[in-house]
């Protein structure tokens, strides 16, 4: 099963009712992209900074939304396909209507602040994923509300995967692994490298249609970079017209986004055979890696992570060459929390996800990082498992 079922929703409102014991709030709201979909299931369709929306959660009582009109039908699609973990919306419109008139732009705080009395809400305590300035204005409507920042309380939902967001990124990151074979199989000299990336990318949408029939697929990354612009991590600017030569080294990343969960596959690949300080900087960044994914373990300190890889960098010489840190959370972002993982000194817990991408680069020559998704346990669990050994890697 590729979409999130009911026992993934209950487990979410679980967690946010045991916060809203935990804190004292009424209820829970709301207002960005990706919090929104982790609460609601529904894949935001806009900006909110341009197109406030809301959910609110209360401790008692059923959910509701505010959502901006074009999102009606998308919304609509969502609710047939039973895919939606809340019933109750309400629409505003941004443009004028001469009949069947909804709120307005405008009048959004005025909305929210009648649905939060209609709830029951008019004097609760309620914790924001961020205190927007449309929710603040929605807020100062009524004087008896308290609303609070509870951003970090917030993200802390987050952390921990159910059963089934865990199976669901086994089955994505089966999906980047089969990219990664059909890189190995493309990649060659003279090749424009974008045209390579936009080709693995159309490979990925025909093979996740046969996995994924009907399911929301977002192909966020099929990115390379080669030769000595792979030193920078985000690439020199200059992709246009770069082509793949003979000696390069190339880092190339494998991003899709199912159904609103996220998975990270980057590997580290030579086109023709690779000179002894690329050999030395490969097996120093698949040692680090390794050691990454094995400190992916329930109980011990986040940073340990980071901590594990730079200790191989460390041993073998090289650490002058880190420039970034060695992963973080996945989940319902690419970059999902916890963000802080070299500084972060509490326990991992089972069930939480992580990147594990330790890199070094090389100005001149080029970039070595190898990526994988974890799951923290008393094991850790890696789900890409496409090859890293320097002879799968080498394309002659």
């Amino acid at each position: 099963m590729a979409f999130l079922g009911t026992a993934v929703r209950d487990y979410r409102f679980s967690l946010m009712r045991d916060m809203m014991d935990r804190e004292g709030y009424d209820a829970l709201a709301f207002t960005q992209a990706d919090f929104f979909q982790f609460v609601t299931n529904f894949a935001t369709d806009v900006q909110v900074w341009e197109r406030p929306i809301v959910c609110i959660v209360p401790r008692n009582g059923e959910p509701f939304a505010v959502l901006n009109e074009l999102s009606t039908n998308h919304w609509r699609f969502t609710r047939e396909a039973q895919h939606l973990w809340v019933s109750d919306a309400a629409f505003y419109s941004e443009h004028p209507r001469v009949g069947a008139r909804l709120p307005v732009l405008g009048q959004w705080a005025d909305m929210v602040a009648e649905k939060l009395k209609g709830a029951g809400l008019g004097r609760a305590r309620i914790g924001a994923d961020a205190v927007t300035g449309p929710l603040a204005k929605a807020a100062g409507l009524l004087p008896h509300l308290k609303l609070e920042a509870a951003t970090a309380e917030c993200r802390r939902l987050r952390w921990v995967k159910h059963a089934e967001e865990i199976q669901l990124m086994r089955e994505i990151a089966s999906l980047t692994d089969w990219v990664q074979d059909r890189y190995r199989e493309n990649i060659r000299p003279g090749r424009l490298v974008q045209e390579l990336d936009m080709s693995m990318a159309a490979l990925m949408a025909e093979e996740s249609a046969r996995r994924f029939p009907g399911e929301a697929l977002e192909i966020l990354r099929c990115w390379t970079l080669s030769g000595p612009a792979s030193c920078a991590p985000h690439g020199d600017g200059r992709s246009s017209g770069a082509r793949i030569e003979e000696g390069h080294g190339l880092v190339n990343i494998v991003i899709p986004r199912v159904n609103g969960l996220v998975v990270e596959n980057e590997r580290t690949w030579f086109c023709g055979k690779p000179s002894q300080r690329q050999v030395k900087l490969f097996e120093a960044a698949r040692a680090a890696n390794e050691a990454a994914c094995e400190a992916v373990v329930a109980g011990k300190p986040v940073c340990s992570i980071d901590a594990a890889a730079q200790a191989v960098f460390e041993r073998e010489g090289v650490a002058e060459l880190i420039l970034h840190r060695t992963g973080h959370g996945m989940g319902t972002l690419g970059h999902e929390f916890p963000e802080d993982m070299a500084f972060n000194t509490r326990p991992l817990i089972a069930g939480e996800v992580y990147s594990a991408e330790p890199g070094i680069y090389e100005w001149g020559l080029g970039g070595f990082r190898q990526d994988d998704t974890v799951v923290a346990g008393k094991t850790p669990e890696v789900l890409t498992k496409a090859p890293k050994d320097l002879a799968s890697q080498t394309i002659h």
